[in-house]
């Protein structure tokens, strides 16, 4: 079964097949947000808010290892996860779609492995491509089949937050490697390796990164609004086209 990690401006996914909501609690402690179980195309997906309902768990509070935990319990086996992002390379601006394929972790503090406590094995994950190949190649034949431009490729950067990043700090990601920045990649992506789940992401570039392009003195938090709205409509058009297929 295909679940769908709903990020900023993806907290709910109308139109399923035989809709309905599922409250669930795991060893970690509840997920997000009541699952979103239905079917598109005649096959069964799962949906979760990963910021919640109402928008309302900041990046930096939200329960990774429960989301993880709750769609695998699920029988989710694979994980599309949408998320908005800042644009650090040129040619990734406001409303342009990237499929990524590698990962920066700036993230600290947050629950990130599965494997601790009293009894865990000490447990290595291989992490050399974050993204699961299979998926992210069905994300981006999902975009060709209905005609909607994604980039394939590009090294996400996860930021702690909820703040946005200083100029100097994108300069630096920007040495670095990163092409774009986030705040939830991480821990998620691993914890997904970790439970055996494959996963890939759809970025949503919502701005240019401090420091860059029209965001070179600040960051209009009302053009990202404008810009999600819009760009979602694409992102979902995809999502059901990968859950059909």
């Amino acid at each position: 079964m295909l679940a769908i990690l709903g990020g900023s401006g993806l907290s709910r996914l109308p139109g399923l097949e035989g809709m309905r909501s599922k409250s669930v609690r795991t060893a970690y402690g509840e997920p997000s947000a009541s699952l979103t179980l239905g079917r598109i195309g005649g096959r069964e997906i799962v949906f979760l808010a990963r910021h919640g309902d109402a928008h309302s768990i900041p990046p930096h509070q939200v329960n990774y290892r429960a989301n993880i935990q709750a769609l695998k319990d699920a029988g989710a086996k694979r994980i599309a996860a949408v998320a908005t992002v800042g644009g650090i390379r040129r040619d990734f601006g406001p409303g342009v779609l990237v499929v990524p394929d590698q990962i920066i972790d700036y993230t600290w503090g947050r629950a990130s492995t599965f494997y601790e406590g009293a009894g865990a094995k000490v447990t290595h994950i291989d992490f050399t491509a974050p993204y699961a190949a299979a998926l992210r190649k069905d994300i981006l034949a999902a975009a060709k089949a209905c005609g909607e431009a994604i980039a394939d490729g590009g090294c996400y950067g996860a930021t702690q937050g909820p703040r946005l990043e200083t100029a100097a700090e994108i300069a630096r990601m920007e040495r670095d490697g990163a092409d774009l920045v986030g705040m939830t990649g991480m821990p998620e992506a691993a914890l997904a390796r970790e439970a055996g789940l494959e996963y890939a992401a759809i970025n949503v570039v919502a701005n240019h990164a401090a420091g860059k392009g029209d965001s070179a003195h600040a960051i209009s938090l009302a053009a990202i609004e404008a810009v999600v709205e819009q760009a979602m409509q694409r992102v979902r058009r995809i999502l059901e086209k990968l859950a059909a297929a």
